[in-house]
């Protein structure tokens, strides 16, 4: 396939993160959106894009882009695209659809417009219709339509790319694979020195900073992606990407990875997560109450992802927590960088601590902040930041 425009889509609050990703690919920035980026290449760069993103959601590979305004109109055009050299009559096909267009109540109906003009379109040409259905697990393409204008893509990723693989035992609201991507990100840690993660819950953040501190593709462990189904994949070429990939891992880490909870089940679930992702040698895992969680000497960064609470009581008793996470950054972890994410910025306020600058991120649909704080050893007075207290 030609070069085109590949669409890169993210959750809110990550769009910075997810362009320092594209160039360090050496991919261009062609533009930035307020959920995703977009930039260009050939299908094999939709292949690479999926095997080393982090914080993207889903490589959007776009086909065509035109004007258009109704249903009928749409299938029309749609129905002018060579779908019989993209999705194989005998496979099956899923069509997501984002739609802004005061015509259209329900977007759902202008992805089975869609749908319709792909099968019908095969059918004319091959003699057979492939199935079609819900599943993002093979063939999917996503329909774009806001207001007189439709693009259409191949979505290349199929399930998200959150879906790294490695999380088989989730606990109760677990931080996306994405979102602790660009939390690791933000810290600035690559590995030298030493990553601390207490309340570690089931070990997203920390498994997600092995990977980076690792230099391991996010993508290795996803079996199944968009791409696979569609015509034209060749196998070798993926399996070539992999094995270029699985070269330039790091075998040891540099630094340390220190992981704790003070629940013995988060840990065992937190130590098979980190097996599955092939990276539990490389993070010490402990359970213990937050505060005791060991601090090695030197520099590094501290990492805490509380709980928020949702309602006005749970904040309430969650109080006497954030006043003792200040304690703890103050107190045991001074020579570190100490690091916050909440969605409350009210019970960011008893960390007592200023910060020195803050990221503003979304855990699904809840606005959170991820506030910094420079630890120093003895007394400093700190000029500039966000006061928080």
């Amino acid at each position: 396939m030609l070069k085109t425009r590949i669409f890169i889509t993210c959750p809110k609050g990550l769009v910075p993160f997810l362009k320092q990703e594209l160039l360090a690919l050496k991919y261009p920035v062609l533009s930035e959106h307020i959920a995703g980026v977009e930039t260009e290449g050939g299908f094999i760069d939709a292949l690479v894009l999926n095997l080393f993103l982090r914080t993207g959601h889903r490589v959007l590979f776009q086909l065509a882009s035109f004007p258009v305004d109704n249903t009928t109109d749409l299938y029309k055009r749609l129905s002018n695209t060579r779908w019989e050299s993209f999705i194989p009559e005998d496979g099956y096909v899923c069509v997501t659809a984002s739609v802004a267009n005061v015509n259209i109540k329900d977007p759902r109906y202008a992805a089975l417009k869609c749908k319709d003009a792909i099968v019908d379109r095969i059918r004319e040409k091959r003699g057979r219709r492939p199935d079609a259905g819900p599943e993002r697990n093979r063939s999917v393409v996503h329909l774009y339509w806001n207001d007189g204008w439709c693009i259409v893509y191949l979505d290349t990723s199929g399930e998200p790319l959150s879906r790294r693989g490695y999380r088989k035992i989730p606990l109760r609201a677990p931080m996306q694979e994405t979102l602790a991507a660009a939390v690791v990100l933000a810290t600035g840690w690559k590995g030298g020195s030493t990553y601390i993660n207490p309340m570690c819950g089931s070990g997203t953040l920390a498994i997600e900073a092995a990977l980076i501190g690792l230099n391991r593709a996010p993508g290795l462990l996803r079996k199944n992606y968009g791409f696979m189904h569609i015509i034209g994949f060749q196998e070798a070429v993926w399996q070539k990407l992999r094995e270029k990939a699985r070269k330039d891992e790091k075998k040891i880490l540099a630094g340390r990875i220190i992981a704790t909870d003070l629940d013995p089940s988060a840990i065992a679930t937190s130590r098979k997560n980190a097996k599955v992702a092939g990276v539990e040698h490389a993070i010490e895992f402990s359970a213990c109450n937050f505060s005791d969680t060991p601090i090695p000497t030197g520099k590094g960064v501290v990492v805490l992802n509380p709980e928020y609470g949702e309602r006005m009581g749970e904040r309430t008793e969650l109080m006497a927590t954030y006043k003792s996470i200040g304690d703890f950054l103050k107190q045991r972890c001074q020579g570190y960088t100490g690091f916050v994410f909440t969605g409350s910025p009210g019970l960011a306020k008893k960390v007592g601590l200023k910060a020195k600058q803050s990221w503003q991120l979304f855990n699904s649909n809840i606005e959170c902040s991820l506030y910094e704080y420079d630890l120093y050893a003895g007394s400093k007075k700190i000029k500039t930041g966000i006061q928080l207290s």
